[in-house]
């Protein structure tokens, strides 16, 4: 198994962003933790919700990519949202930024309305599997 970390990024407390799995018939799995709407730097450049999800959606492909996936290969999304309606309310902002980072394409997916992130500031979370051809 192999660690993803964008090279960029200030490293993670206690956890992985992703991890990197190989399978015998050369595929590779990749399961990435769940990312939350702040950057690289770990600062938060909005409380809107949509913009979080948007920087959320680009932290999951940014750590898909340093295992050599793209969008296409996402298999599952777990979402995490601390409010119910306002992930509903921002529904036609979320789409837009949905397609600009991930495209048209749409895997299983599942959202959560939970009491609150560990992070204080996060509106969502989404965690992420992939499976990237051989």
């Amino acid at each position: 198994m192999q660690i993803l970390q964008p090279p960029d990024w200030l490293p993670p407390r206690g956890y992985s962003n992703g991890v990197l799995a190989e399978l015998r018939a050369g595929s590779r799995l990749v399961f990435i933790g769940g990312q939350i709407g702040w950057n690289g730097d770990q600062q938060f450049e909005s409380d809107d919700f949509a913009d979080q999800t948007r920087q959320a959606l680009a932290n999951v492909v940014a750590v898909l990519a340093q295992g050599g996936g793209r969008p296409e290969h996402i298999t599952r999304l777990t979402w995490y949202v601390t409010d119910r309606d306002e992930y509903v309310a921002a529904y036609r902002a979320i789409g837009s930024h949905y397609r600009e980072i991930i495209g048209r394409h749409f895997p299983a997916m599942t959202a959560v309305q939970v009491a609150a992130l560990v992070e204080p500031r996060a509106k969502v979370e989404i965690e992420a599997t992939a499976v990237i051809p051989a």
